[in-house]
């Protein structure tokens, strides 16, 4: 059964972090740099990419798009 991998970088006060069972409190950060951690996916033969700004869910505004723009400049 053919499966498509699609990655997911979470935006939290620009940088890319992962959520411990989703409590905003509890977050690793692993990516200062937005744009360079997509470069590192578009670099693997990958169709899509998610992205999620957690500071924009949890306002209900988009609030990282100055990090959303720079990875869509990375990486189209």
């Amino acid at each position: 059964m053919p499966f498509e991998l699609i990655p997911a970088i979470d935006l939290m006060n620009g940088s890319c972090v992962r959520l411990a069972q989703g409590r905003f409190e509890d977050k690793t950060v692993y990516g200062e740099d937005p744009a360079q951690v997509a470069k590192g996916f578009a670099e693997h033969p990958l169709r899509r990419l998610h992205v999620v700004d957690l500071d924009g869910a949890k306002a209900g505004r988009p609030i990282n798009r100055a990090a959303i723009a720079a990875i869509v400049a990375a990486v189209g």
